[in-house]
């Protein structure tokens, strides 16, 4: 598949990491996707693609026109279809919120329609996007979708979430949520509430996917794996805590995983397989 990206110009960069399109057959179907520190946005421009929650008893779901998906604390699988056209965006942990006019918890660990949230929008963008659109063009129109979208004013707190959520993703979760509270000079459950209203999770999950994410990312399936090594420079205690979370996380163990990318190898420079894995 080919994987087309745009970072924004500001200000919409400081809530989205990129808007992207991805075309093209998937070289594996079903891909089974940890948490990740990311929300997202998705529209469907061709045939649909479906989802099922590592809950049992959460009902899979189909995605035939958009979806707007929350931070996840948990895994899913998404599988595509035989051929694959969609637009989406990556958000910043925090930036969904300025652009949706609900709280960020609301859409944790869900899919919801983007008709639900984004009335009567979908079909209207679809047709802008058209068939044959060329992939900057398309992607420029969910740029422009975003700019009439963003709240013309920060909701309260939101600022403060965005400063102590960067600067857990600079050490990669490893700052202790005291220090944050006390640079911020708020409470643990202030945080806490204003994480809740504009991120979905708590700081301390926040902290637990970035800490995860730098782990996975650091895993090369081409060398032999020094997991204590990996578990001390992502900030796990040991590594039993590592396994623990990675179980929790991806359904593998870490030598499983290993097995499985070694298999089925990460395609270099794209990212939807970094962190993503086939679902065997």
């Amino acid at each position: 598949m080919e994987y087309v990206a745009l970072v924004p110009a500001p200000p919409l960069d400081r809530f989205v990491d990129d808007i992207y399109y991805l075309t093209g057959v998937p070289r594996h179907r079903r891909m089974n996707v940890p948490p990740m520190p990311s929300a997202h946005l998705f529209i469907n421009l061709g045939e649909p693609a479906r989802m099922w929650d590592s809950d049992p008893s959460v009902p899979p779901g189909v995605l035939a026109d958009g979806v707007f998906m929350g931070v996840w604390t948990r895994r899913f699988v998404f599988e595509y279809p035989a051929r694959v056209r969609l637009v989406g965006v990556h958000f910043k942990p925090w930036g969904m919120a300025p652009f949706v006019g609900m709280p960020a918890d609301e859409l944790r660990d869900r899919w919801a329609p983007v008709d639900d949230v984004w009335q009567r929008s979908v079909e209207r963008i679809r047709d802008r996007a058209g068939e044959d659109a060329p992939n900057a063009g398309t992607l420029r129109i969910l740029e422009q979708e975003l700019r009439s979208r963003l709240a013309a004013a920060p909701a309260h707190g939101l600022e403060l979430v965005r400063y102590t959520a960067r600067r857990l993703a600079v050490a990669h979760g490893a700052v202790p949520i005291g220090a944050l509270t006390d640079a911020a000079g708020v409470s643990v459950n202030h945080l806490a509430t204003l994480f809740k209203s504009h991120v979905g999770v708590t700081p301390k999950r926040v902290a637990r996917i970035y800490r995860f994410a730098r782990l996975i990312h650091a895993v090369d399936d081409c060398r032999p794996v020094d997991w204590a090594r990996l578990a001390h420079r992502a900030g796990y205690f040991d590594q039993a805590h590592l396994s623990r979370e990675f179980k929790d996380f991806t359904g593998h163990t870490p030598t499983g995983y290993l097995d499985l990318r070694r298999r089925f190898p990460a395609e270099p420079g794209f990212p939807p397989d970094r962190g993503p894995m086939p679902a065997e």
